[in-house]
């Protein structure tokens, strides 16, 4: 039987890697003959400015040892030069000693996984992934990671390489020729912190989670009567889970009080996983807060667990343990590693069940912390340390790796398969946490609900405005809808000689920027209706806020500058033009308007009982994901300056080169005439962006002070 041949194809992979270590020890005895040569000509002939002929057979001799694959390989480091070097040898697929050396560590763990998992190498699709990735051919990788994903779906495929993935992405991502995400490989790879990027792209993880801004909320809750009854009266780890599978993915957090089998009160904090539904929304355990709560100290998430506690009333001195799922699991970490809330309240216990928090650790020492997770849970990997490392990054926690029959994910990730294992398979995990939750276990003497926020909800002031067509409760919220908006460039010069206040214009390359934004919205306090709104972007009216480019660059509106102002505005109902014109102050009319297109509005059209008023249609072209950017609209009212916020969420897509064209029609209506006004009929959008699914909230008009 051949080597080829081999019915151990786990043993091939570690023949392969012994290979590799050969290969490294003959390069180490390369580097050293050229340090020698390079030391010797250095000590004989003195520096270079003594002796410049020896002095250069020096320097070649350490270029070869840090250029040459039998020295360090393409190992330049060091300043400027040497950074840009380096990277520029990273896209040329020039390997140094450092990477051979990390990629061979890689495939050893690899193949030390697949000892336990041999369905990794003998599973013939499987094994084509793990041979494409390590001979670095990409393009064969993502073929068989197709094949993988058609053939088996796209749950079964992450079930069966979660135990390998940290591995399997920072073998890609040092093996690659993109020299953004080298520094994520060698985090992952080396255990040293979590992953700063992301490892295929190299996006920096950070910048995103910094979008998860708020001070953190939470406002008690009532629970409905089916999840009061289900809800345990006793304190138990059986209790415990049951209760966060109860509560669930709902933005929503239970505090309960037990006393002891001492007969002291004590208190627990169960929080449940990430909440499903857009990536950012008022919860603070959207996708967004798990994402910051996984990569950042402190976020919303747990700033807002603390302001629950702190109203539940939770006595300083007394104990406190924190039990969390998922992103749950990441918020509680986050609130016993900071000093100040332990120093009011002793965290005594933290059980992790599912969450990626291997590079957290609580502010006290004594501190008890448990990390439950499932090797075939993707999850616990997202900061770039799965289960089943082979660095022992916390030895004084209590750390359960494991694996089942049934790991399919996400099905393996629910608190429920959780609860299951832990109560029937696990049985000395079982007896481990109930020991240490032994102080916690008694009768519940006081339970409560609470949702939390990003922000505190009090901050948005709620008020009830009369107009002509009845009374509408402020900020006007609209839970869902679509909406298309357009971008166009006009002379600057026909901007300045509409009538009406309009502010000052914001000019790109010389040219005005002008915006027609359509909307459907339904599930509104008006009913269900259109708008189309024809604005010129502009400058804070009056500089109350200075211009500052990141202020500008923020997706909240809350700090912006900038704004757009309604030039006229068409919405389908009386009601809804009556709200525009007398609470907004917006020049508007009553007609229909129609975005077409569904899911993805592909078309606008705007008419009166006259006729069609412009039409804005064609192929939007390729689409990019865009961080969804809150409108800051501005109007006037008896010649003072007037702001208000349209808070929106959802998916936004952004088309930079759209085919769109926009047409007016033959109606005398106001908005045509300042289409035709601007030059605009006919015009292409220099880009649009697009929201098939999209909520939103809008503040009332509030004047801007005299400045």
């Amino acid at each position: 039987m051949t080597a080829d041949q081999d019915p151990e194809p786990a043993a091939r992979v570690l023949r392969e890697a012994a290979r590799e270590l050969a290969e490294v020890a003959t390069t180490l005895r390369e580097v050293s003959r050229h340090a020698t040569a390079a030391a010797t000509d250095g000590a004989v002939h003195g520096s270079l400015r003594r002796a410049p002929a020896a002095g250069a057979r020096a320097q070649r001799a350490v270029l070869r040892a840090v250029t040459d694959r039998r020295g360090l390989g393409y190992s330049m480091a060091g300043g400027p030069v040497g950074a840009l070097g380096s990277k520029l040898g990273g896209m040329a697929r020039t390997r140094s000693l450092a990477v051979r050396m990390m990629t061979t560590s890689l495939r050893l763990r690899i193949a030390a996984v697949c000892l336990d998992n041999p369905e990794l190498v003998t599973d013939p699709l499987l094994a084509r992934l793990h041979e494409a990735v390590a001979a670095e051919r990409e393009m064969d990788a993502v073929r068989a990671l197709c094949t993988l994903i058609r053939n088996r779906g796209t749950a079964r495929t992450l079930s069966a390489i979660a135990p390998i993935f940290g591995e399997f992405l920072a073998l890609r991502a040092l093996l690659d020729r993109n020299p953004l995400n080298d520094r994520t490989a060698w985090l992952i790879a080396s255990g040293e912190a979590a992953a700063s990027a992301d490892p295929i792209t190299g996006l920096s993880n950070r910048a995103i989670a910094a979008l998860d801004v708020g001070e953190g909320a939470a406002r008690r809750t009532a629970s409905d009567p089916g999840e009061a009854a289900r809800l345990g009266a006793h304190g138990s780890l059986l209790d415990f889970l049951t209760n966060i599978r109860v509560v669930g993915p709902t933005g929503r957090a239970l505090v309960q009080t037990v006393t002891g089998p001492d007969g002291t009160r004590r208190h627990v904090v169960q929080v449940p996983g990430m909440r499903i539904g857009h990536p950012d929304l008022e919860s603070p355990a959207d996708l967004l807060g798990a994402f910051s709560s996984t990569l950042m100290d402190s976020a919303p998430f747990s700033r807002a667990l603390a302001k629950a506690i702190e109203d539940y009333g939770v006595p300083p001195g007394e104990d406190v343990a924190l039990i969390g799922h998922s992103a749950g699991g990441g918020a509680v970490m986050n609130l016993a590693q900071d000093p100040r809330f332990c120093a009011r309240h002793p965290v005594t216990h933290v059980v992790a069940i599912g969450s990626p928090i291997d590079f957290k650790r609580p502010a006290s020492p004594h501190t008890w912390v448990a990390s439950i997770t499932n090797q075939h849970d993707l999850i616990p990997s997202l900061d770039g340390q799965g289960a089943g490392s082979c660095f022992d990054l916390h030895p004084d926690w209590y750390v359960v790796d494991y694996t089942d029959p049934a790991h399919v994910f996400p099905a393996c990730h629910g608190i429920d398969h959780y609860t299951a294992n832990i109560v029937e398979d696990l049985p000395e995990v079982r007896a481990r946490l109930e020991e240490q939750l032994r102080p916690f276990q008694g009768p519940v003497v006081r339970s409560q609900l609470y949702r939390l926020y990003d922000r505190e909800p009090g901050a948005t002031t709620t008020s009830v405005v009369t107009t002509t067509g009845g009374t509408v409760r402020l900020p006007l919220r609209c839970l869902e809808g679509n909406a298309l908006t357009a971008y166009f460039t006009a002379d600057p010069a026909a901007v300045a000689r509409l009538p009406g206040e309009h502010g000052r214009a914001v000019r790109v390359g010389g040219r005005a920027l002008v915006a027609l934004h359509a909307f459907e919205n339904r599930g509104t306090p008006l009913g269900d209706y259109g708008e189309a709104h024809l604005g010129v972007v502009v400058a804070d009216p009056n500089g109350s806020r200075p211009s500052r480019l990141w202020r500008e660059l923020l997706p909240s509106g809350e700090h912006r500058g900038l704004g757009t102002c309604f030039l006229h505005s068409v919405l389908t109902t009386d009601r809804a033009h009556a709200v525009a014109a007398e609470v907004w102050g917006h020049s508007a009319s009553v007609g229909r308007v129609r975005v077409a297109g569904g899911d993805r509005p592909v078309s606008v059209t705007v008419a009166d009982t006259d006729g069609t008023v412009l039409t804005l249609a064609g192929p939007l072209g390729r689409r990019l994901p865009f961080v969804h950017r809150d409108l800051v609209v501005y109007s006037w009212s008896d010649g003072i300056p007037q702001r208000s916020h349209i808070r929106e969420r959802g998916r936004r897509w952004v088309h930079p080169s759209p085919g769109m064209r926009l047409t007016t029609g033959s109606s005398g209506h106001p908005l045509a005439r300042r289409l035709d006004a601007l030059g605009l009929d006919g015009a292409r959008p220099v880009l649009c962006l697009v929201a098939p699914a999209r909520s939103s909230l809008r503040s009332p008009a509030v004047p801007l002070p005299a400045h």
